[in-house]
């Protein structure tokens, strides 16, 4: 157990380089195990999810060597189709391993997912999808495990009933070697998907968007071997310009580009915040006071239900009030707590909705009454020091980004879903200027007792 120590306050300034996109690079090293040749991963982030599931392959049976940023991967053979509940359940990507196990032996036994805690993320919108293609799944409930076998999987038409990301790549993952056609309706348009059809097509797939949410998949006998670079984190990016601008600072982005943040630096440039596209990246700077702007997550090409948290960090500093609704998930606003022990002067309601189904992505029967679905945040406030927690991924980043805005020292507890997302993420801050010290809990706990 660690947490960080932040003195607030600091304006940052300097040059960062973006990592290669999280979401995108995990599902790679799931694909890289539909075939038994050589795969080699570039631009891979160095996180602890990603040594993870390299720590899930090489309990298959696979071979995994890492140079700098690279992977080299090889699973010439899978001699494991049972995942380990202690590995598989730090993270919840390591459900798609499914697919390769139950491609390559006919069969998979997979712990109930883990992760982020961030709503149910129903894993039924991935199975329904697999037993149409013929796998026979069922779920232990003594020991949290999916029983899961099949003699072959077959391409179907099957149409999502809501929009899922982890749901389409996964019907990607298992239609590229179904027998057959499969034809994909309201698939998910995030790019992350984008780079997924990329790579597997790099392998010898063939995939292709045929419409407007519809990806047609022809199913090939093998795949081969392939070098893939992964693109730059749109998260990360939108991480960085909210630090940038929440501390009145000047950060340019090496490596970023407004593909696929338009959203963001559209409300972005309409609350105040300076933007601009530079010769290898993007500047974002502060040089006028911000307003608010209120925002409504949604699937791609919508805001993205991962920029909401940070953007709720700048909305304390902006004039105004601005109205935060999150239709993603149904329990993403967790992190409002958080900033409220730090002055933010935020109110949790649930907003009186007529169509509820058709609003709300995510299922109606996970949600529940102690959930809040959106938020008011009126600033500017002067946000102060406090003891706060990481409560997933991306609230992890809006505390963090808080605390580096507030006036005095804060402390931060279960940093560790931090590093889960970014690489060495104080570390870089830390050249722009912050104030961030690492320190191991255990440690200070053990030479409290010695004295």
């Amino acid at each position: 157990m660690e947490k960080f120590i932040v003195t607030g306050g600091i304006k940052l300034k300097g040059e960062v380089h973006v990592s290669g996109a999280k979401n995108a690079a995990l599902k790679t090293l799931i694909a890289a195990c539909l075939t038994d040749e050589e795969v080699i991963i570039k631009n891979i982030p160095l996180i602890s999810d990603f040594h993870n599931m390299i720590e899930i392959i090489k309990n298959i049976g696979g071979e995994a060597q890492i140079l700098d940023h690279s992977v080299r991967i090889r699973v010439k053979k899978i001699k494991n189709y049972r995942l380990s509940l202690d590995t598989a359940a730090r993270i919840r990507t390591s459900f798609m391993f499914i697919v390769p196990l139950l491609l390559r032996t006919g069969h998979a036994i997979i712990p109930n997912p883990g992760g982020c805690r961030l709503g149910a993320r129903p894993v039924e919108r991935c199975l329904d999808g697999l037993r149409k293609m013929g796998a026979d799944i069922a779920y232990n409930r003594k020991d949290g495990f999916f029983y899961a076998k099949t003699r072959h999987l077959k391409g179907v038409t099957y149409t999502f009933k809501k929009n899922t990301h982890t749901g389409t790549e996964t019907m990607l993952l298992a239609a590229v070697l179904a027998h057959g056609k499969t034809i994909l309706k309201n698939a998910a348009e995030e790019p992350e998907v984008d780079e997924l059809i990329g790579f597997l097509n790099s392998m010898g797939a063939v995939i292709k968007r045929t419409k407007k949410r519809e990806i047609e998949i022809n199913g090939v006998k093998n795949l081969h071997s392939t070098a893939y670079a992964i693109g730059h984190d749109r998260n990360e990016i939108v991480t960085f310009a909210i630090a940038a601008l929440i501390t009145q600072g000047d950060i340019f982005v090496k490596g970023a580009k407004k593909e696929y943040l338009k959203e963001f630096i559209d409300k972005l440039v309409l609350a105040g915040g300076g933007v601009e596209e530079k010769k290898g990246g993007l500047r974002f700077y502060y040089h006028k006071e911000l307003k608010a702007m209120d925002i409504k997550t949604l699937p791609h090409p919508g805001f993205m239900t991962d920029w909401q948290a940070p953007w709720g960090v700048l909305m304390t500093q902006a004039i105004g009030e601005c109205l935060i609704h999150e239709t993603v998930f149904e329990n993403k606003l967790g992190y409002v707590k958080e900033l409220q022990k730090m002055g933010a002067n935020a109110l949790l309601f649930n907003p009186k909705i007529s169509n509820p189904e058709e609003v709300y992505n995510f299922n109606l029967s996970d949600d529940d009454p102690k959930f809040f679905h959106a938020v008011k945040i009126k600033g500017p406030t002067k946000l102060h020091n406090a003891v706060v927690t990481m409560q997933d991924i991306r609230a992890g980043a809006a505390v963090l980004l808080a605390a580096l805005a507030a006036k005095g020292i804060s402390t931060i507890y279960d940093i560790e879903k931090l590093d889960r997302g970014y690489e060495v993420f104080e570390e870089r801050l830390k050249k722009l200027g912050a104030n961030i010290i690492r320190v191991s809990v255990e440690k200070q706990y053990e030479t409290k007792n010695v004295c």
